[in-house]
């Protein structure tokens, strides 16, 4: 079996009025979006929109935790979710610098 190398961010998530309200703490929590990921080398395969495209447009991402946001701050002033970082590790993955 081959290991995927997936393309990943940390980013912090804030909710907005149109996305239900999500239970937990959350709030001040940098999360780990997972944008797409490369069965091969010639071929990407995105699993939602990018981060970047969530600053740029304000449309929602998804965590590996399930939280869905708008991403609009700096991730590097929040500590990380330990669900997301969790998933992360059980997958094999080198996490995000943060």
């Amino acid at each position: 079996m081959s290991t995927t190398n997936p393309n990943t961010e940390i980013l912090e998530r804030q909710d907005t009025s149109s996305i239900e309200e999500e239970q937990g703490d959350h709030e001040r929590m940098s999360h780990i979006v997972l944008e797409g990921f490369r069965p091969n080398e010639d071929e990407f395969v995105s699993t939602g929109p990018s981060v970047a495209e969530g600053i740029i447009n304000g449309t929602p991402v998804r965590a590996l935790c399930g939280k869905t946001w708008v991403p609009n701050r700096d991730p590097k002033r929040y500590p990380l979710c330990p669900t997301c970082k969790e998933i992360a590790q059980n997958m094999g993955w080198d996490l995000p610098v943060t």
